[in-house]
């Protein structure tokens, strides 16, 4: 989950980015943005997703009324973050901004820069084998990523690579995501057990119970970026994972513990200063499931996807990391998604749908949702038609924009993977206010 220049055909501008601190990020508000969509001058063509091969760069989703965008524009396969890996960098001497994404080239999967107030691409990673790593820091204008054993920091804007530490032989470690003031890369180890069990069991069907009955040892570290030092925090002899950073606290890093969610207490924190290990969330009755967690964008929360119990009864619940306070919504199946989201106004969430073999089992559940609050639930407006998406083969994986207005996503509706974006005003709305 993961340098050449490549001029791409002009588009109108899509985004406005928050302008980030040079430490931590702040929660956005209107004095952080930085305006660049321009008054719509045409009205796309009115379409099903994924109803013609090729989709337009830009139409009007038939069944929803929102706008979609396909943001990339270079042949082969491209991916956008994972749901929690915000992928914005502002550019330096204009307004707009610049969105990192994994593409596909001869060499490997390697990391692209997308600007979106031109439209112009340019490959920032050529590392034989490909790179991995869907790690970026806004505010200094980094990506790093993962080459083999090295592990390496590339400047967004103007392409220099930097080395940052060569892992020891035989160190089975992945970098997973950088704190708040791009000081510290955390990533987990796992024993060489879990390899083998890849190796034989190659699909996930096939290895997820495995490797969590077989309690492998695993270890988060940490990669000190200034010197390149290694330092072992949390080892347990169970399968860990989904590490992330507070966007907000460089000391405070969650992981999960993975496996069949109804078998266990998935989400925990670790406090880089005291090593305190901290569980956000513990289950109170049989099958109950909570994950897919993600902070919040000031940091103050985690928010999950819960069910009580699985499959029958949906909420999305938030935890205060200081005080343990919760805040709960309710979400009717078939507007559950594999991923939620918030927006960082922290007004609206997303999700993401899934199919009828997912755990909610939802017969019309192929739809990209916005969530609104209204009392103790979430009501949803969809926004995009996801019928001809294959779920099994590429997830959304959803994320709002900086200034809240558009949502990106991976689509497969047109054949290969590729990053999309929808807009949350209807388009007639947005017409409308640029009158």
């Amino acid at each position: 989950m993961n340098q050449r220049y490549l001029r791409m055909p002009t588009f109108v501008a899509l985004l406005a980015l928050t302008a980030m601190s040079d430490c931590a990020r702040t929660t956005p508000s209107a004095t952080h943005l930085v305006e660049s969509i321009p008054a719509h001058v045409a009205t796309p063509p009115v379409l099903e997703t994924g109803g013609q091969h090729p989709m337009p760069a830009e139409w009007i989703d038939r069944a929803t009324g929102h706008r979609v965008r396909k943001l990339v524009r270079r042949d082969g396969a491209n991916t956008s973050f994972y749901f929690t890996n915000p992928p914005f960098v502002p550019r330096k001497t204009a307004s707009g901004g610049q969105m990192v994404f994994h593409g596909s080239t001869s060499g490997g999967s390697q990391l692209f820069v997308l600007d979106l107030a031109t439209g112009a691409v340019r490959q920032l990673t050529d590392r034989a084998g490909g790179v991995r790593g869907e790690i970026v820091s806004s505010d200094r204008g980094q990506a790093f990523f993962q080459s083999h054993d090295s592990v390496l920091s590339v400047d967004v804007h103007g392409g220099d690579t930097k080395l940052l530490a060569v892992l020891p032989a035989g160190m089975r470690g992945s970098i997973s995501t950088v704190n708040a003031d791009a000081s510290v890369i955390a990533g987990v180890t796992a024993g060489p057990e879990e390899a083998e069990i890849l190796k034989r069991y190659p699909a996930k069907a096939d290895f997820f119970d495995r490797i969590f009955a077989a309690h492998i040892p695993h270890s988060l570290w940490t990669l000190d970026v200034k010197t390149g030092a290694l330092k072992t925090i949390h080892q347990e002899n169970t399968w860990l994972g989904h590490v992330q950073f507070s966007p907000t606290d460089p000391a405070l890093l969650m992981f999960c513990h993975e496996g069949p969610w109804h078998l266990l207490d998935r989400i925990w924190t670790i406090d880089l200063r005291t090593g305190v290990v901290k569980k956000i969330h513990t289950r109170t009755m049989d099958m109950e499931i909570a994950g897919h967690e993600f902070f919040s964008p000031d940091g103050r929360m985690i928010w999950y996807d819960l069910q009580m119990p699985r499959g029958q009864t949906f909420f999305l619940r938030g935890v205060d990391v200081a005080t343990g306070a919760t805040r709960t919504y309710g979400v009717a199946r078939e507007n559950w998604g594999i991923h939620f989201n918030v927006s960082p106004d922290q007004t609206l969430f997303t999700s993401d749908g899934g199919d009828s073999s997912q755990v909610a089992n939802a017969h019309d559940g192929l739809w990209l949702n916005l969530l609104r609050p209204v009392g103790d639930s979430l009501v949803a407006e969809r926004l995009v038609d996801m019928r001809k998406q294959n779920y099994r083969r590429d997830e959304p994986n959803v994320q709002f924009t900086p200034d809240s207005k558009w949502i990106v996503f991976r689509g497969n509706f047109d054949g290969d993977v590729g990053v999309y974006a929808v807009e949350v005003a209807r388009a007639d709305t947005a017409l409308r206010s640029t009158r």
